[in-house]
This record gives structure tokens, sequence and C-alpha cells, in this order.
């Protein structure tokens, strides 16, 4: 199997009950393949939740009621869903940073190393600022993409609304990839040729808007290389075992 055909596989299952949104799940797919965190911004009832829970069957960090809500742990798991994760306190957030960034926790004094591949899927609404503590620029940076699902078109809700019974849509979802399978493609993107023009090409971007006027604050180098990461992903999603400037463009 190919990374594009893996993708449409996971595309065709989260497209069962996000309807009308393929642009954006394939976003989030490029994010999983790279390895990167994802962070949903938008407002109540767009889909985040549905859309991360939809992606794979995870632990779950309940951020309203301040409490861990699996067994294993906190973070020892491969996709990790942190709700409203801007009502969460700032120490919880802090919380995240080892683990996002290095893969690893300490806890005592002792390390442990998060198990691969480890994914998180934060969500956040941007309307309801009452009570919540927005992240800061360390913790932004470790994310990989920010995006907005939106809402969905008239012939899409028509389907939602077709769809919506007693049972929530996500529970008849079955799974149709495993961890194994996950990380083989996580290794082809990974290996996905960039040249060296097109390094210079992300890395000339970077300068730009370091140096432009109207940027508040330009691109970080762990910024670049999720650019990159990302472009490869794409790359892996259209069939190519290389990345162009266009990949680079459109990420």
């Amino acid at each position: 199997m190919t990374v594009q055909e893996y993708a449409v596989k996971l595309r065709s299952n989260i497209s069962k009950i996000i309807k009308g949104k393929d642009d954006k799940i394939d976003l989030v797919i490029m994010a999983l393949l790279s390895g990167g965190h994802v962070l949903l911004d938008d407002v109540p009832g767009t889909g985040k939740t549905v859309l991360a829970k939809a992606l794979a069957s995870i632990h779950f960090f309940n951020m309203k009621e301040q409490e861990f809500m699996f067994r294993a742990g906190p973070v020892f798991t491969n996709i990790l869903l942190a709700d409203e994760i801007n009502r969460a306190t700032p120490r919880t957030q802090s919380a995240l940073l080892q683990c996002m960034e290095e893969k690893q926790v300490t806890i005592d004094g002792e390390l442990f190393l998060i198990d691969k591949p480890f994914i998180v899927l934060a969500t956040q609404n941007p309307v309801e600022t009452a009570g919540t503590y927005p992240l800061p620029e360390a913790q932004l940076d470790r994310f990989m993409i920010k995006l907005s699902v939106g809402y969905s078109d008239r012939e899409s809700e028509m389907q939602i609304l077709d769809n919506s019974r007693a049972v929530h849509p996500v529970e008849n979802l079955t799974a149709v990839t495993d961890k194994t399978e996950l990380l083989e493609m996580m290794n082809r993107v990974e290996n996905i040729k960039v040249n060296e023009a097109v390094r210079g090409y992300i890395a000339d971007i970077g300068n730009a808007s370091r140096h432009n006027s109207e940027i508040k604050l330009g691109l970080s180098t762990r910024g670049l290389i999720a650019l990159k990461n990302m472009s490869q992903a794409r790359a892996a999603l259209r069939g190519r075992e290389f990345v162009t400037p266009d990949d680079v463009k459109t990420v």
C-alpha cells in the first residue's frame, strides 16, 4: 500500500461523519503522517472534537473537569485529545511542553520515554474566553498546524442531519489501520526527497517572515522543519517521491 492509498483509506473513514471537509481532513492526515501536533481552533458545533475522535480511538483528557480520564497514565498513549485546551491552567498546559517536543516525561526525577507515534490533537473555542488561559507562544510553536474546521455547506449539513441518530456516528466507525501500519507510512513520508533548491525555498520563506514589518513574530526553526515535514506528507498524498515548490506553497 502506498501513502496515497493509505490517506484515501483514512479520509474515506473520517468523511463518513465529517462532511464536505476533505481539505481539512487531509491537513490533519498530513500532520499525523509527519508526526506533528494539531490545534483545532473554531467556534462550538463545527466538528472539532468529532474530527479528532474520528481519527482514532484515544485516551481522553477532560479540561473542564481537570482530570485525566484514561487508564494508562496522562500522556502514555499514541494519540492524545486535549479538549478545550485553553480551559486548562497554565501549569497543566506547560506539562504538555516536554512530552510534545521531546516525546518524554520526567516524573519525580525519573525519565520515561513516550512510545511512538505520539500525536496531540487539541481543541479550543476562540469565542468563549471567560475562564480561559490563552496558550503562550512557546506552547503554540509546538503545534505543527492550527486550523479551523468551519461550517459545512448546505448539502453536507443535509447529510449530517440525515445521519444524526440516537447513537453518535463516531461509534459506528471501525478501525481501518493500526500502529504498525501508521509507523510504516510515517517512515515513508520521512524519506520523501527534498532537494537543495526546495530546502533553500523553505529557508527563504522563514527568513522573509522574520524581516517583514507586518509580521510580529516570524517562523522559528521548528516552524521551518514543520513546513518541510508537512510538504513531504503532501507530496506523498499526491503519489510523489519528491517535494515540489507547490507543495511548500500549499502548506
